[in-house]
């Protein structure tokens, strides 16, 4: 077919489909002359001058070119990389805003800038490569953006009312039974009823996913061990989600099939976040491949050492940063993060190593140009926004710095919580802020609990079930000698590593996973659960499974059966925090007495009921204290500005290896109260459990947790029916 070119437009960039044809833009500041590559279906090249340029734009117009056609762009410029520019039109280039990608980057030399067959040459990276790489280059693909959305709509969960899974698409579906086969390990398979009845089950609100922009699959260090970038933390393209999840093809069908998932997501209430990756590509350092914005201009796109621009800045630990600082880099974020809100309907985004892109030089700046820009936008304003506040550079750990709207991934609640339960010295004041939602990090900045996202587990480190069983780190099956991950896991095995059929270390694992889970869910803040904790899912003890895209990381669905107990504790936890809101405040905790039941809204007591003295907040080998929760002391109003009145709850929690006995406090004026949920036994949850008053001693197991309830009924508030008490009976 012969092809027109017509000037079009510099706007918008990326292909944009118009009926009679598709307009193409792409900036670039610094190159020459730039081709738009045509391809057929067998693969054959059209090659099309951009003739027209505006503002660095470089634009056309092809009529008769439509949704479908795969495309790519080589781009001339000078090749000097001690200067910063590594152009090379022999390099078949992915359009930055490209809608679809129709494969991954197959592994090959032909896909470097440089000779890669040079290996003695340490300067290989300064010569020009001339194979050329289209024949394993994905595509870009043009898509009919077109989708019946119907009355899909934004669930907008409240922050205080969210409980966040975080799970990788492939990995939850990939064996599940009650999902067809070729739907598993797809977008569809996410949507699928029987995949979004579990999470309806288990009480989730909101699943984040692991990337979905299109990523490079086959770097080179995985070449030749048979192994994938199975996470997904190499983003090359940030408009396209990835093909590889794709149940009907890569024509664009994975873009409508994005769409169909978080449509039945969101028919169900469930939101969808984005972990989004724009603080580095897939592109790798000077020794990495050439695939997208490095040759089509690599000066503006990446931070690069200001003294010597043959090297690339790197906070990330993964060989390039963007550069935020270039306003093309930060609307190349913007447009794209808009796009997936208003054009993918998604609800928010976790920022992965967010603290890089707020480095406007060196240091991170809470006030960075990207931030702002986030800050005063009217559609992403409005979103979930989460970061995961470090890098790996200086000052980089950024734990309570970022700014209003922002919540953020709280790693001192997790190592806190990891220290506390495996009788580690941990400060009991730590404890306390911890587990009330980290007041001493974000209530000065007029946050409130929800800017603290509570986690144990990740994606990144042990599952709940190995953070049990493991000591050390066991990624033997990464060919990298054991030598990647974490080595500091905060873990215990509770006497044995790994696997054991030793009935006492089989039930202290167990109760630990339990202490942990109510833990976790009974913390002030937004819970963030790693999906397969509640099937009791194990990665055999390897902590850093980025490049297991196998059954060690996939869902194994039969620990449905063989953990019961564990999926039912779960279920049940979450359904009670959602009853009960003294477990998820909008606001803080005061300390005092707020409506006048005469007694603070929060205390915090020794086993023997006296209050924990100042002494004690610094004391780093406390392991047994409790908690008492004051249902009618809550401060917001419903959303029909009606006061709230919840039951009232003593925490009594012993993390030390012997048992205790704990006392009601004097102060706290309650004369019966119940245990509900006691981690020592199987179920956790007691039904009928036993009830004690103001003279008992309460035992409490070694290394347990008890929940005691004081219901409605049995406080001053005259209002409360007598059928929602639970000792009525």
């Amino acid at each position: 077919m012969k092809f027109q070119i017509w000037p079009g437009r510099p706007h918008p960039l990326g292909a944009t489909w118009v009926h009679i044809g598709t307009n193409f833009a792409l900036f670039s500041e610094n190159a020459t002359g730039v081709d738009l590559c045509l391809f057929d279906e067998v693969g054959q090249e059209t090659r099309l001058r951009l003739q027209e340029v505006s503002n660095h734009v470089w634009h056309g117009f092809v009529p008769h070119v439509g949704p479908g056609q795969r495309y790519g762009y080589r781009v001339h410029g000078p090749h000097d990389p001690e200067n910063g520019y590594r152009f090379n039109p022999h390099k078949l280039l992915i359009d930055p805003y490209a809608r679809a990608i129709d494969g991954d980057v197959e592994p090959g030399p032909e896909v470097f800038a440089y000779p890669l067959e040079q290996e003695d040459e340490p300067d290989r990276d300064l010569l020009l490569d001339t194979k050329d790489s289209a024949a394993i280059m994905p595509k870009a693909v043009v898509v009919d953006s077109q989708f019946d959305w119907h009355d899909d709509h934004h669930p907008e969960i409240p922050w205080h009312k969210t409980v966040i899974y975080e799970v990788h698409v492939k990995g939850f579906t990939q064996q599940h039974p009650d999902i067809p086969v070729e739907l598993r390990g797809t977008y569809a398979g996410l949507g699928h009823p029987a995949a979004i009845e579990h999470l309806k089950t288990l009480g989730i609100t909101a699943v984040e996913l692991l990337p979905v922009h299109h990523f490079h699959a086959n770097p080179g260090h995985l070449a030749d061990t048979g192994l994938r970038n199975y996470w997904g933390y190499d983003s090359i393209g940030y408009f396209a989600p990835y093909s590889g999840y794709s149940a009907h093809g890569t024509d664009g069908e994975q873009v409508s099939e994005f769409k169909a998932m978080v449509k039945a997501l969101h028919a169900e209430g469930i939101e969808v976040i984005l972990d989004v990756v724009y603080n580095h590509t897939g592109e790798g350092n000077h020794d990495g491949p050439l695939l997208s914005l490095r040759g089509i201009d690599n000066r503006s796109y990446y931070r690069l050492v200001e003294d010597n621009p043959r090297y690339y800045m790197d906070f990330t630990g993964c060989g390039n940063s963007l550069n935020v600082r270039h306003p093309q880099v930060l609307k190349l974020i913007m447009d794209s993060l808009r796009y997936w809100v208003t054009e993918m309907h998604v609800d928010g985004f976790r920022f992965d190593l967010a603290s890089a892109l707020a480095r406007e030089l060196y240091e991170v700046d809470s006030l960075a140009a990207f931030f702002d820009i986030i800050h005063q936008d009217p559609i992403l304003s409005t979103t979930k926004l989460i970061a995961e506040p470090w890098d790996l550079g200086e000052g980089g750990y950024q734990v309570g710095n970022f700014p209003l709207l922002w919540s953020e991934w709280n790693g001192k609640y997790r190592d806190t919580m990891r220290d506390f339960w495996r009788d580690q010295p941990c400060r009991l004041g730590e404890f306390a802020f911890r587990i009330t939602g980290s007041s001493d990090l974000y209530e000065s900045s007029g946050k409130r609990p929800h800017a603290s996202i509570n986690f144990i587990t990740a994606h990144d480190g042990f599952t709940l079930n190995d953070l049990v069983s493991y000591n050390e780190k066991h990624n033997q099956a990464n060919q990298e000698g054991n030598r990647d991950g974490e080595s500091y896991n905060r873990s215990w095995n509770c006497g044995v590593e790994g696997e054991t059929d030793d009935p006492d270390v089989l039930a202290l694992r167990s109760q630990q996973r339990r202490n942990l889970w109510a833990t976790l869910i009974l913390s002030q803040g937004v819970p963030m659960i790693l999906g397969g904790d509640e099937l009791g899912r194990t990665q055999r003890g390897n902590n850093n499974t980025y490049c297991q895209d196998s059954e060690l990381s996939w869902f194994d669905w039969h620990l449905r059966q063989q953990n019961a107990d564990l999926l039912t504790f779960a279920q049940k936890l979450l359904a009670f925090r959602l009853q009960h809101p003294v477990f998820s405040r909008r606001d803080w905790f005061q300390g005092r007495e707020i409506h006048g039941s005469g007694v603070n809204d929060i205390g915090w007591y020794d086993p023997d009921g006296s209050p924990i003295t100042e002494a004690q907040w610094h004391d780093s080998t406390i392991k047994a204290i409790s908690i008492f929760m004051n249902g009618e002391e809550l401060r917001s109003p419903d959303a029909r500005g009606q006061r709230i009145v919840d039951d009232s709850f003593l925490l009594f929690f012993n993390a030390h290896s012997r048992p205790m006995e704990f006392a009601i406090p004097d102060s706290v004026q309650r004369q019966q109260w119940q245990v509900l949920i006691d981690t020592k036994t199987p179920a956790g949850f007691i039904d009928g459990g036993p009830t004690y008053g103001k003279a008992d001693q309460i035992p409490v197991a070694a290394r347990s947790l008890l929940v005691l309830c004081c219901p409605i009924c049995f406080n001053s508030d005259p209002h409360a029916p007598a059928e929602s008490c639970p000792l009525s009976e």
